[in-house]
């Protein structure tokens, strides 16, 4: 079956090799630790993603397995993420929306962009990152007591990942060692009008 904790990401050229090299995985450690200043750098990467119209709208609130907060994140995670609540730290990740539509669109763009830069940063440190849309927003808002215009958008599990999948649940196994797939660069990335590929 393979150790899914090494696969890389099949490019067309070569690409950075932290990104080449993440993935969101289901397999996380209960046991493995991780420092106060290991996620202290990967939230400063996230703070430090590019932002546009300098509004910094990115929001998050930080759990360590064993505190209180980190309980209060596992008890929104929809079921389908139960696997998440062994992971070594969980982050719900919020973003300002601001007061119009446009204003919106691009601080859910810098959310990613945070996102992104967290993972990279994880990756960096042998650690992975899996961030899920599956939790309950409007609860998580009541729990922390979070403003009305901003949006919990994702919560991000961060932890180390065991290469034995011995007593994983059946779909673990099977998702995380399921082929990595995206869409072929052709088909995403166009030049002189949309549709036409975009040749290299």
């Amino acid at each position: 079956m393979g150790n899914p904790t090494e696969r890389i990401a099949d490019t067309t050229v070569p690409i950075q090799p932290l990104i080449a090299s993440r993935w969101s995985p289901r397999n996380f450690d209960p046991d493995a630790d991780l420092a106060p200043e290991t996620l202290t750098a990967l939230l400063e990467a996230g703070r430090w993603a590019a932002s546009w119209g300098k509004r910094f709208p990115v929001r998050y609130i930080v759990g360590r397995r064993g505190d209180a907060t980190y309980a209060a994140l596992a008890d929104v995670l929809n079921r389908g993420n139960s696997y998440a609540k062994v992971a070594a730290a969980l982050v719900l990740v919020s973003t300002d929306l601001g007061d119009d539509d446009n204003t919106a669109v691009y601080a859910t763009v810098d959310t990613g962009l945070a996102i992104a830069q967290l993972g990279v940063e994880a990756r960096s440190h042998g650690l992975h990152t899996h961030p899920m849309a599956g939790f309950r927003v409007d609860e998580a808002s009541a729990v922390f007591n979070i403003p009305e215009n901003v949006r919990p958008i994702a919560v991000v599990a961060i932890g180390s990942v065991l290469d034995s999948y011995e007593g994983a649940e059946e779909s673990t196994v099977e998702r995380d060692h399921a082929p990595r797939q995206r869409p072929a660069l052709s088909d995403i990335a166009f030049a002189e009008r949309w549709g036409n590929a975009y040749g290299g």
